[in-house]
């Protein structure tokens, strides 16, 4: 499997279940992401509740150049299924301090997306931050190039918004660790 499809991620972390599937019909084509963190799990999801603000990617590209905030913003913990997530996605789904599920709000360019960010607690006192993403899969010879494309422009964004995350919550977990 080429590594615009799993990026980061262990083979056992990618036969967990995740709650995004339950959001694509019928079989799935699917999309995997992760990064250790060096933070406990309830730091590193309430940079996960952050994803209303901002995407935490490529501002200039995905925020319209607005530069993603770089301190947590008090009320986005405050989250609520339907609540908006990333200009693109509906939140559908979370578990406190575990994972946020999103769909895509009916998008032709994407088409019928769901994705699943979730946060797992390592015994070092660290955590996995995991993503996958799925989708029915492609139909068709331009779809199925459309959707190859589409996997290498997602881990390009995605990895720089993982990666974001990751020095984010590890400055607050050292700044409340003093």
């Amino acid at each position: 499997m080429s590594i615009a499809y799993t990026w980061g991620t262990r083979p056992e972390e990618r036969a967990l279940v995740y709650a995004c599937d339950g959001y694509v019909a019928g079989s799935i084509d699917a999309w995997y992401r992760g990064v250790t963190v060096e933070a406990a799990a309830p730091v590193v999801f309430r940079w996960l509740c952050q994803l209303r603000a901002a995407p935490y990617s490529y501002d200039l590209i995905d925020n319209l150049g607005r530069r993603s905030p770089q301190q947590l913003t008090p009320g986005l913990e405050a989250l609520e299924v339907g609540q908006r997530v990333m200009t693109i996605f509906v939140l559908a789904e979370f578990e406190e301090d575990r994972q946020i599920t999103l769909r895509a709000r009916g998008s032709k360019l994407f088409g019928a997306f769901a994705a699943t960010y979730m946060v797992v607690e390592q015994v070092d006192g660290g955590s996995r931050l995991l993503v996958k993403i799925s989708s029915p899969p492609a139909r068709g010879l331009l779809a199925t190039i459309t959707r190859i494309v589409l996997a290498w422009g997602d881990l390009l964004m995605m990895r720089r918004q993982l990666l974001n995350l990751k020095r984010l919550a590890e400055r607050s977990a050292r700044e409340n660790a003093v």
